[in-house]
């Protein structure tokens, strides 16, 4: 068993364009890496990112906020 649980993130994030989405992308694509984060949907339709991972809610949702996309709201759903 792992010392840390994996949460299910989910925000509302402001995205027009695939170059937002895209920018979102690569900051959890980066975190991926260096761990904390295990999987990632970022959905431009709905305007839905959501995160799988052990990262801390406040860790995550300051890599989405350096993108300069706006986080409407963010919830941990498990």
């Amino acid at each position: 068993m792992s010392e840390s649980a994996e949460h299910k993130y989910k925000f509302d994030v402001k995205m027009t364009c695939s170059g937002c989405s895209g920018a979102i992308t690569r900051v959890l694509e980066k975190a991926k890496g260096d761990g904390g984060v295990s999987d990632f949907t970022v959905n431009l339709e709905t305007q839905e990112v959501l995160v799988n991972g052990t990262i801390p809610y406040d860790d995550l949702l300051a890599k989405i906020k350096k993108t300069g996309k706006e986080v409407r709201s963010g919830e941990t759903l498990i």
